[in-house]
């Protein structure tokens, strides 16, 4: 999917800057995505330049200037007909089964610890994603099947 995407579907929510999306994409597992900042602020670029979303440069008395990206009618069409889109079967990459599959060579003990250490780190991903839940701070819920499509969601991850 890359970004762009993700990015469209947050400023159909409000206008953002790029410092609001990097800190979102931060905050929301649920738009886990591993690229680093730069590629948001191409994006965006991109997106402008295809007239997807728009820019407003709002000034600041003691700071740069203010870059705020907002969704155009363009953008919103072009959201919609990804969402509409047939979805794909997302690809698991799990670090950990990969060490599994060759932890024979470790001995009883070893693999005993090394079971132990990675559920321990679930059980902590899994409390946090339940406290960011319960907490429901960024994601949006202007519709009761937008609340209930966003609990499902996080209910997945925490799965």
């Amino acid at each position: 999917m890359g970004i762009k995407y993700a990015i469209l579907g947050l400023l159909s929510w409000t206008p953002l800057t790029g410092y609001d999306l990097k800190k979102m994409f931060a905050e929301l597992p649920t738009l886990y995505w591993s690229g680093n900042n730069n590629q948001i602020y191409r994006t965006l670029v991109e997106l402008h330049r295809n007239h997807l979303i728009s820019l407003e440069v709002q000034p600041q008395a003691d700071h740069p200037p203010r870059k705020v990206y907002t969704i155009t009618p363009r953008g919103q069409a072009d959201l919609r007909q990804w969402v509409m889109s047939a979805p794909e079967i997302s690809q698991i990459r799990n670090t950990f089964l990969i060490q599994l599959a060759w932890a024979d060579q470790l001995s009883a003990l070893e693999l005993d610890g090394l079971l132990a250490e990675y559920e321990g780190e679930v059980q902590v991903h899994v409390l946090m994603l339940r406290t960011q839940q319960h907490r429901n701070t960024i994601a949006p819920a202007r519709t009761p099947r937008e609340i209930f499509l966003w609990d499902a969601i996080m209910a997945h991850w925490i799965a």
